[in-house]
């Protein structure tokens, strides 16, 4: 009797741990499909820095028009916490627009993300540097894009590479070094894991995002 019911109960246990497994497998397999980040409707999971007006939601879009000022997602998938992605946003800039896509950045109540990498988003202002680009590391300074008119920017991370498109269009390939050489006020412009944030640069400049989803990559 006794061995009837330890055979029973290891089948069982075997059993639970095989739903587990396909639980998991399951989980995991969702992480590598597209995930939204915004609702098209609110800024649930999305938290603003020091000028929080400079962000609103408008026909479905994130509008980004005022002071300087970040909107950094705080929301739940990946516990807001991403190393190897590819994050896709369809964005558009009205004419003179100065903002950016900031990844593995952190919270910072005030000024400019010292942590991670932005993605510029300019193409017509008088900074010359350019969509696509990784600011200040690997510039881009001709425009992939025209003012008033809906593109797609991809921001792919894979290890130590980072890749960026804009309507599938390669913009930048950069490999970071092993050891990466930055001047003092950019230390903090290294890869490790963290969010994402969008820019608001000034009162002048105005910029719009949707149809922002990320997937994970291994």
């Amino acid at each position: 009797m006794y061995i009837r019911l330890l055979g029973a109960c290891v089948l069982v246990l075997a059993s639970c741990m095989g739903a587990h497994a396909a639980e998991q497998a399951v989980v995991e397999q969702a992480r590598h499909h597209w995930q939204p980040l915004f609702d098209g409707k609110t800024l649930t999971d999305w938290r603003a820095s020091e000028a929080p007006g400079s962000f609103n939601v408008r026909d479905g879009a994130i509008v980004v028009r005022g002071p300087r000022s970040h909107l950094y997602y705080v929301g739940a998938v990946e516990r807001h916490d991403f190393r190897n992605f590819e994050l896709q946003l369809e964005v558009m800039t009205k004419p003179g627009a100065n903002s950016g896509v900031y990844f593995h950045t952190a919270w910072q109540d005030e000024g400019w993300p010292v942590k991670g990498y932005e993605v510029q988003v300019n193409n017509s202002q008088s900074d010359p540097k350019r969509t696509g680009g990784l600011y200040a590391v690997e510039d881009n300074y001709q425009a992939p894009a025209k003012d008033d008119v809906w593109f797609t920017l991809r921001i792919r991370v894979e290890g130590r590479r980072i890749r960026t498109f804009v309507d599938d269009k390669p913009i930048i390939d950069y490999t970071q070094p092993e050891q990466p050489e930055r001047p003092a006020d950019m230390r903090g412009r290294v890869l490790s894991s963290g969010t994402f944030a969008l820019q608001a640069h000034d009162p002048d400049s105005e910029a719009r995002y949707r149809d922002i989803k990320v997937r994970m990559l291994p």
